[in-house]
This record gives C-alpha cells, sequence and structure tokens, in this order.
C-alpha cells in the first residue's frame, strides 16, 4: 500500500473528487427518493478547506452540484447536517427564528477515546488490532438493540477513518424524531455512566432488563479474547486491584487471597465468575438480592460508549461516509457487517494507495472508450480499486431504501415513531 503523507493531500484530493469518490450512489442515498428533491436541496453540508477554513451552510440543488462544487473545492473533510425549512445556503436571508431544522438521520458517535480508562495497549488517538476488538463490540451491540429492542431497519455504519465508527439509522419516521427521542433512545442505550472519579461505572439491579442480558450475551463472546488475553486485565497484582475495585467488599478480600496462586488472567476470571454464580443460585434460593459483578466488570470494560450530544441535536453535524481523514489518509468507508469480525482499520485503503491503484490501471493499457459517459467513467474507475467493496455496500444500503420506499409508499401525514 502507498504510502500517505499529509503533505501531498491538496495534490490528491482532486483527482479522488473527480475520479473515485461515489458521487452516484451518495446523490441517490441522501436525496432519498429522488435526486435534487426538496430532502437533498435543503440538506446542510459543511466543508473543512486546506489551513481550516470552515465553511458551513453550504446546500446544493442537486447530487450533481455538490459534484462540482467537490471538485472545485477539493475539500479535506465533508460533514452532513440536517434537512432545514429553507436552503441552508439562503440561512442569513431568512426572517429570525424561521430557519430551522425538520430532520436528521438518528447518528451515534463511538470513539475510542472515551475507553482510555480501561484499555492498556493504546491511549490518546492511536488504535492497535487488540483495542479495536471494542469497536467491533460496539457496533453488534448496539445494532442488535436498533433493530432487534427499537425496530430500525435501515443502518448504516461507518468507520470515521481512525479511531472510531459512526452509525446512521435512516428510517423515513426515525429521522422526523425530536430531541427527546433521540436522547431517550441513547439513554436506553447507555450503561457506563460516570467521569474519570468514578471507579464503578456500571451498576446493575433485579429485574436485569432484557437488553442488558443480550448485551451481555454479545459481549461474552469477545471477552476472553480481548479482555484477558488481550489486555490482560487480571495478570498483576496493580491490573487486578483495578478490577477487584468493582466487586463487593465481602467477595473482594477472598478473590484477592486467592488470585496469585492462579496461573494467569483467564484461570483468575473463571475464579471470579464460579464465585459470583454461587452467589446467585444462593441469592435464588434464599431470594435475596444477586450479585452480578461479573457482569458488571464485562460491560465497564466493553460496553459502548456514546456521545449523547451527537445523537439528540439535530443541528449536530458528522463526517461523511467517504470523506478522506486528513492525518491517516484513510478514507470514512462502510461496514460491512457480515465481515465485520474481519474489518481491519489498518488495511482500509488511504487516498494515496487508491491514486496509485488508478495509475497502475492505466499503465496496464486499459484503452478509454470516447463514447463512455462521464458516471460511467467515474465508476470504472473506483470499482478497479480497492474502493470498490466499501461503495457497494453504500449501493446495497440505499437499494434496501429504495425497496423499502417502493413497498411502503411514504405518507407526508405519517406520525414520527416511536419505541
Amino acid at each position: 500500500m502507498a504510502r500517505f503523507e499529509p503533505a501531498a493531500l491538496p495534490e490528491l484530493l482532486p483527482l479522488f473528487y473527480r475520479r473515485l469518490f461515489p458521487h452516484g450512489p451518495y446523490g441517490r442515498w441522501l436525496g432519498y427518493g429522488g435526486a435534487g428533491g426538496n430532502c437533498f436541496q435543503l440538506r446542510e453540508f459543511s466543508f473543512t478547506l486546506r489551513d481550516d477554513v470552515y465553511l458551513r451552510f453550504q446546500s446544493f440543488g442537486s447530487p450533481r452540484e455538490l459534484e462540482r462544487e467537490l471538485q472545485r473545492t477539493n475539500p479535506y473533510k465533508i460533514d452532513i447536517g440536517a434537512v432545514y425549512s429553507h436552503r441552508p445556503s439562503q440561512h442569513s436571508t431568512v426572517r429570525p427564528g424561521a430557519f430551522q431544522p425538520q430532520e436528521k438521520e438518528l447518528v451515534f458517535d463511538i470513539d475510542m477515546t472515551d475507553y482510555d480508562d480501561v484499555r492498556t495497549c493504546c491511549s490518546s488517538a492511536e488504535i492497535c488490532s487488540k483495542c479495536w476488538t471494542l469497536m467491533t463490540i460496539a457496533v453488534r451491540v448496539i445494532d442488535r438493540a436498533l433493530v432487534e429492542d427499537l425496530g430500525m431497519r435501515h443502518r448504516l455504519w461507518v468507520y470515521s477513518g481512525r479511531r472510531g465508527v459512526h452509525c446512521w439509522v435512516c428510517d423515513d419516521s426515525v429521522r422526523k424524531w425530536s430531541p427527546a427521542l433521540r436522547a431517550a433512545t441513547v439513554e436506553y442505550l447507555t450503561l457506563v455512566k460516570g467521569g474519570a472519579e468514578t471507579v464503578k461505572k456500571v451498576n446493575l439491579s433485579e429485574p436485569v432488563h432484557p437488553f442488558i442480558r443480550r448485551s451481555v450475551g454479545v459481549v461474552e463472546k469477545y471477552f476472553e479474547a480481548y479482555a484477558l488475553v488481550g489486555q490482560d486485565i487480571l495478570g498483576s497484582p496493580e491490573s487486578w486491584d483495578k478490577v477487584l475495585a468493582l466487586v463487593p467488599e465481602e467477595h473482594r478480600e477472598p478473590l484477592q487471597g486467592e488470585f496469585p496462586r492462579k496461573r494467569d488472567s483467564v484461570q483468575r476470571w473463571e475464579l471470579l465468575r464460579a464465585r459470583m454464580e454461587r452467589t446467585r443460585r444462593a441469592a435464588a434460593t434464599a431470594r435475596s438480592a444477586p450479585c452480578y459483578a461479573d457482569w458488571e466488570i464485562m460491560l465497564q470494560y466493553c460496553f459502548p460508549r456514546l456521545d449523547i450530544n451527537v445523537s439528540k441535536g439535530l443541528g449536530h453535524l458528522l463526517k461523511s461516509p467517504f470523506s478522506v481523514h486528513p492525518k491517516t489518509g484513510r478514507i470514512s468507508v462502510p461496514l460491512d457487517l457480515q465481515k465485520l469480525d474481519q474489518f481491519d482499520p489498518f488495511a482500509v485503503p488511504t487516498i494515496s494507495s487508491l491514486c496509485h491503484e488508478l495509475d497502475v490501471a492505466s499503465d496496464d493499457g486499459e484503452r478509454e472508450d470516447g463514447s463512455e459517459t462521464e458516471p460511467k467513467r467515474r465508476a470504472r474507475d473506483y470499482r478497479r480499486t480497492s474502493l470498490a467493496p466499501y461503495v457497494r455496500v453504500l449501493e446495497r444500503f440505499v437499494e434496501g431504501l429504495e425497496r423499502a420506499r417502493r413497498a411502503e409508499p411514504r405518507r407526508s401525514s405519517d406520525p414520527p415513531g416511536d419505541f
């Protein structure tokens, strides 16, 4: 893979927006039923240009107009905002108070830096294959809940290009949700609570909600390989004291005495888990309160951590899929949930590698077809590169939206969804 150098970005971006950016499926997605329709025209975009020049309230009459502007300005970053009551580019001409957001996808932003208190391999903006498992768990937990608990159908998961993932829920009714409904959804999906000064951030009690039980079931599939082997959370007295601080005092001292006699984190966890299961069986017999310390530990170390402010506000913008991350050069690509466990953020194509792939394809002597239309040529360009499978994920997502729209014609009188 060609090495990315941030200094080369100004030279690479024109080629990216001209020959690699998937303008076709991108415009179909945000058009929601008709390229150039009101939904697209009233959508806010923002561009971050070279030297951190930030342009908000950009809007376009059609996807083709957006495409031309991307090729003219070559932004370092694209953000997508809400659909407004008036065209965002004309917001300064609207009477005060009249310019208001009308709808937006329900979005989630999960950032690896929010796990710095529980990961030992990396910190801050750094990631590695060990801690990336946290993002895999987050997608599995949240996506299952969105579909099975909340009845949502159209979810586009996207790698941010550096250290996190984003989710765009695009169901017609959900896009019209109020900030209160969005905040309630995030609250439902939140278990880890408290700031840096809070030691125990997950507290369970009877009856344990089915969402929590199912989430524990997801976390369990990854916990040994990620937390016990990869992070070695019980590997030393210092690390196991941090874990045992989450255990009730009557169990803490016996475990501290037995842990040194066990070989590794896996054996120590088996000891702790067995003790908690015995206490739950005894509590069931005595009809007393059970202890879920093992579940609480798994959730505190692995459960998704959401930013409520990103999700609840209609005016909040989020990085667009297929943006180029200016520090890593990686493309913000959609995730194929069927292959989520195999996703490697370090194997994601960079703008440098994609431009190199285009050069190699041209050098291989592929002849240009003079009768070929510009959209067809652009589609052929990105399909000759490693970007192709990620564009196909977006295409399949858009096709699902379009099938649903044909099966259930959208009615403007439909009330917003609920849960």
